[in-house]
């Protein structure tokens, strides 16, 4: 187990070595609100269902319980995903992007990802001349 943590360091790793949470969250290059993006991606299918922020908290919440979490930027506070709708993300592995400034979660996912009833947020299709809405909401 490696202590202290600069994300180059980690780059020159073996595979299988680990390092102490604290000092990778703490060497986390969050933006000046505190955030950093994190991709929810189904731990099965690999559809790409979303993109949202997190925070310290929101990550710590999320490894605990196992019940992803994110910040809402919108609302200034944690938004446990599916906590109103019923369409929780349940967390299968958290990895941390090579920059260590977003987060990739493998979840299994109950019912639609998108507020707007859709499978994943990324329904609208884009080429030179048109966007096109790809899916219908479930």
């Amino acid at each position: 187990m490696v202590g202290s943590t600069a994300f180059l360091d980690i780059e020159h790793g073996k595979m299988g070595q680990c390092y102490e949470l604290k000092s990778i969250i703490d060497a986390i290059p969050w933006n000046k609100d505190g955030l950093i993006t994190a991709i929810a991606q189904d731990g099965q299918s690999k559809d790409v269902l979303m993109l949202a922020w997190i925070n310290r908290d929101a990550l710590l919440e999320t490894l605990n319980t196992r019940q992803v979490c994110y910040w809402s930027r919108s609302r200034k506070c944690l938004w446990r995903k599916g906590e109103s709708s019923g369409h929780r993300q349940k967390l299968i592995e958290a990895r941390l992007d090579c920059d260590g400034d977003s987060i990739l979660f493998l979840v299994e996912q109950t019912g639609p990802a998108c507020h707007t009833n859709r499978p994943n947020c990324f329904y609208l299709g884009l080429n030179t001349q048109h966007a096109t809405i790809l899916t219908q909401p479930i």
